[in-house]
């Protein structure tokens, strides 16, 4: 029968290397032709500690097989958690940020979030069409993240989180343009979208007036930026999955104890 394999006995690329003394080259070669086991979270790749070892000591290595990580539920992940380091984040990159489920519903509050969106999102209707954005983020095949345009002109991107190739949620960052807007093209969609949505429309232009316009240089930083914060909240997510899989094992061992 396989063991299967805990978070704590995987290996990063990095240790292995160290550990073989080979290049990163080699270690993919070995991935493909199947001296080598790998497994995928996030971008990352993660090697069973047992079968390293067995390659160092030139035994035949014994594989191994993954533990299965439970699916992940809105409702198992550590909100509090990933609302303080989305929140930092943000702030750090200046751009707002939010963590949706697959479908693109909410889950943690907006943060660093503008004035313009602020007054959008006070009202269900504006709400609504965010939500709506969001959703349509969550339809796009393309793997790595895309800057398209919101219902409100702006431009923003989303990363999936995933936990074995299934996806559990999304990280979301925008409330910028990456290209200045048209200004008598953004006053209209502005007037449009104050009567859509009951608002001040004098209010929402000067809001409009404080939008980010990212540099070259900060575009090129936001996908990786959003697609490794993606990562790490899947990892927190799998460990989490993890944790509570063994609590419910526990309770089940217990029981039967007991009985």
């Amino acid at each position: 029968m396989q063991k299967a394999v805990t978070m704590d006995e995987l290996l990063t690329t990095k240790q292995v290397l160290n550990l073989l003394k080979v290049d990163r080259t080699t270690i993919y070669r070995m991935l493909k032709d199947g001296r080598l086991t790998g497994i995928k979270v996030g971008q990352q790749w993660r090697f069973p500690r047992p079968e390293v070892e067995a390659l160092l000591s030139g035994a035949p290595p014994q594989k191994t097989e993954p533990a299965v990580t439970p699916a992940i539920t809105p409702e198992a992940l550590p909100i509090s958690c990933l609302q303080s380091v989305q929140d930092v984040s943000a702030e750090t990159m200046d751009v707002g940020a939010i963590v949706t489920d697959p479908n693109g519903l909410p889950l943690t509050e907006i943060s660093n979030s503008s004035r313009f969106c602020n007054l959008i999102l006070s009202t269900e209707s504006g709400r609504q069409a965010c939500i709506a954005s969001w959703r349509k983020l969550s339809r796009q095949h393309e793997t790595q993240p895309q800057f398209v345009t919101c219902h409100a002109g702006c431009h923003y991107a989303r990363a999936r989180m995933e936990v074995n190739d299934q996806p559990f949620g999304m990280l979301v960052t925008g409330q910028f343009f990456i290209t200045p807007p048209d200004p008598d093209t953004y006053q209209r969609r502005i007037q449009a979208l104050a009567q859509k949505h009951g608002l001040n429309e004098g209010e929402l232009a000067e809001a409009a007036k404080e939008l980010r316009v990212l540099s070259q240089k900060k575009q090129e930083k936001i996908h990786p930026w959003l697609q490794k914060l993606a990562d790490t909240f899947s990892l927190i997510g799998r460990e989490r999955a993890e944790m509570l899989n063994r609590l419910k094992q526990i309770a089940t061992m217990s029981t039967m104890m007991v009985e």
